[in-house]
C-alpha cells in the first residue's frame, strides 16, 4: 500500500492519481482530472500538467516555471465545492474547488472555478477563473 494521495481522496496514491500520472489509466470525469492535477502540482509532475492541457495550449506552457512553482508551494488540502456535468458521458464539465496552499511559511486559499472538456476522448483542463 502506498502513501495517501495528495488529492485528499483518502485513497492510496497508487489506487487514485498514481495510475493517471503513470499513464496507465486516464481520468473518467472532470473531477478526477482536477484532483489528479492538484496531485501533480503537489508532486511536481510537470509533464502531466502539460499533457492535461488542450493540445493547442501545450506549447504555451513553461516547463521550468511550472517546476519552480511546484517546488515553491506545498499543496496542503483540496475541497471540491461544486460540480456541473463532467461525468463519464459528458463532453464538458466545471469544477469549483478550494486548494489550501503553503508558501514561505504562509498559508493561502486558492479558490477556482475550472472548465474541462474532452479532447480526443480524454479530459483536459481548459481554463479557470480564480476568485480574488
Amino acid at each position: 500500500m502506498s502513501r495517501l494521495c495528495p488529492c485528499t481522496s483518502k485513497k492510496p496514491y497508487d489506487r487514485c492519481c498514481g495510475p493517471f500520472h503513470a499513464g496507465t489509466a486516464f481520468p473518467e470525469t472532470a473531477e478526477q482530472l482536477m484532483r489528479s492535477r492538484f496531485s501533480a502540482y503537489a508532486l511536481g509532475k510537470v509533464e502531466y500538467l502539460i499533457t492535461t492541457r488542450p493540445e493547442a495550449k501545450r506549447g504555451e506552457e513553461d516547463r521550468e516555471e511550472l517546476a519552480r512553482y511546484c517546488k515553491s508551494v506545498s499543496c496542503v488540502g483540496l475541497k471540491i465545492v461544486r460540480k456541473e456535468a463532467g461525468g463519464k458521458t459528458d463532453d464538458t464539465g466545471i469544477v469549483t474547488f478550494h486548494a489550501s496552499l503553503q508558501a514561505n511559511g504562509r498559508r493561502s486559499l486558492h479558490i477556482e472555478t475550472s472548465t474541462f472538456a474532452r479532447e480526443n476522448g480524454r479530459w483536459v483542463y481548459v481554463d479557470g477563473v480564480v476568485k480574488a
